[in-house]
């Protein structure tokens, strides 16, 4: 491949990329597919940012890692049943490569056969903050994101084993750097959600979790899984993986460390005042600057704007119903990410800004369809309700604007304007017939991006959860079941989880949006 090497990075001395920023901004906000940019980073200060390099650059600050079993269950590891420490990344190496002097450090409860460790969610803008230089050497501008640098953008760190539970995110796509070492991603589209059994336990905003170790899927549990449709990838240092909106993912490092970055990117429209999915999270930490900041943080498009509607009612029935629960119940419902549950008042507050930013939104796009129109002559006399219905307004209009829980697959003709090739790799779906092979890959091809056949085939989960219980005091590891995991399973009363998982499901949150907005338009 003329002008690369086999991992995607530009030959010495040459920084030409194949795709101005005009261009890859067009593919990125525009396809809904996922799909790897090679040749597009190489001149990035960036991709120097392995372990023992941002160990310099830290100089012996110290960040949190969460810790998981190598060992694989039938059930997620979700960030509430992990462990955590903080440490180096001096002593992360040290442990990682089984120095002696791991043995007394943090990590020491912690044996790295039996372990993995994953710095994960490490905003670059915080662990950085005496360093804001070294925001520029990571340079989202050759994506067609001016302005958006390390700042907006957040730091994963990981061993051999290292995970993120498959989940999907409620707003904008997702651009990925690979920096050091593999990471394997599992990619479900929008439309298989259903089979993923999503669950909003543990609760974290924006993210919707499924309730299936897409690794170890346990088919008896989860019968529907065999109906989902796996996209299998490799990513190497030096490539971008898109992910586009509401697609579902599953991570794992693959070698001994791994180094990421990722941005999460708004679906807003041009000129609009852009904000890191990194602050909007950070928002809920504190009540009182909480509606200062999302005021700022909804500069999207309209299917955008429904989702923080659905986030604001989502948040609000879940914080509200495990809230009364006695606390002795021992249920780690709240995401590590979370900090604490707001209160009843704050979440409704944060529910009415969300409906009011979005008729705001719905009347500027009103506006300017109609001066756009205008000036092009070709403004009809149709009734106001028809008008509104081109920008999507009506609530019903709004399930062809989030088509991500139905097919998201591109009609042909759109896919053949995208420029694929050795510049842009499709990720393709695995067929039916290699996936029920089980795991084993697929032949590399001679850009070193693995599309891989693992087997993905999965099913439905009642509402239990096996949970690794790991304590911090070096006791051992304890299997624990659910009070709805035994063999009587089916006759054990319903929880509040159970409840939960039916009041927000997708599905159903959808609808209770359309209705809410509905009322507040009259």
């Amino acid at each position: 491949m003329a002008g690369a090497d086999s991992r995607g990075r530009a030959a010495p001395g040459e920084d030409v990329k194949p795709f101005t920023p005009e261009k890859t901004r067009e593919i990125v906000m525009s396809l809904q597919q996922p799909a790897v940019f090679c040749n597009m980073v190489g001149d990035w200060p960036a991709l120097h940012w392995d372990v023992k390099h941002l160990s310099a650059m830290l100089d012996g600050k110290t960040i949190q890692f969460r810790i998981g079993l190598k060992a694989m269950d039938l059930v997620p590891q979700f960030e509430t049943s992990c462990s955590y420490v903080k440490a180096t990344l001096e002593e992360f190496l040290a442990w990682s490569s089984g120095q002696p002097s791991s043995l007394s450090g943090p990590f020491s409860c912690f044996e790295h056969s039996k372990y993995w460790a994953y710095a994960d969610y490490k905003y670059i803008a915080r662990i950085f903050e005496d360093k804001e230089e070294v925001f520029q050497d990571v340079r989202w501008s050759d994506f067609g994101f001016p302005g958006r640098s390390g700042k907006e953008s957040t730091l994963w760190i990981g061993s051999e084993g290292a995970n993120t539970p498959c989940h999907l995110d409620s707003y904008g796509c997702n651009l990925v750097l690979q920096i050091q070492g593999r990471k394997r991603w599992h990619l479900f589209p929008p439309g298989d959600t259903s089979f993923l059994y999503p669950t909003r336990i543990p609760y974290e905003e924006s993210s919707i979790f499924s309730k299936v170790n897409v690794a170890n899927p346990d088919l008896k549990r989860f019968p529907e899984f065999k109906n989902t449709t796996a996209h299998v990838v490799t990513l190497s240092p030096g490539q971008v993986l898109l992910v586009p909106k509401h697609w579902w993912h599953y991570v794992e490092s693959i070698d001994p460390i791994t180094v990421s970055i990722n941005s999460w990117i708004e679906l807003r429209k041009e000129g609009e005042k852009s904000l890191p999915k990194t602050l909007i999270r950070m928002t809920w930490t504190e009540e009182r600057c909480h509606l200062n900041c999302v005021s700022a943080a909804w500069d999207l498009q309209d299917s955008d704007h429904e989702a923080r509607v659905e986030e604001a009612i989502t948040r609000t029935l879940v914080c509200a119903l495990k809230s009364a629960e006695s606390s002795s119940d021992g249920d780690p419902w709240l995401n590590p990410t979370e900090v604490e549950a707001t209160s009843h008042e704050v979440n409704l507050q944060y529910l009415n800004q969300a409906v009011s930013v979005y008729f705001k939104c719905q009347k500027a796009s009103v506006s300017e369809q109609a001066h756009r129109s205008s000036r092009a002559g070709q403004e009809t006399r149709a009734p106001c309700k028809r008008r509104k219905r081109q920008v999507s307004c009506e609530p019903q209009d709004c399930q062809l604007l989030n088509h991500e829980f139905s097919s998201s697959t591109f009609k042909a003709e759109e896919l053949q304007k995208i420029p694929f090739g050795p510049h842009l790799i499709q990720v393709l779906p695995q067929s039916q017939e290699t996936s029920s092979l089980g795991a084993g890959a697929v032949a590399s091809d001679d850009r070193d991006l693995l599309h891989e056949n693992e087997g993905g085939h999965f099913g439905k989960l009642h509402c239990t959860r096996k949970q690794l219980v790991m304590s911090n005091d070096c006791t051992t590891p304890a299997n624990q079941m659910d009070s709805d995991s035994s063999p009587n399973a089916l006759q054990a009363a319903l929880s509040t989880n159970d409840l939960l998982d039916c009041l927000v499901n997708p599905h159903v949150i959808r609808l209770v949006a359309q209705l809410l907005l509905e009322r507040a338009r009259v």
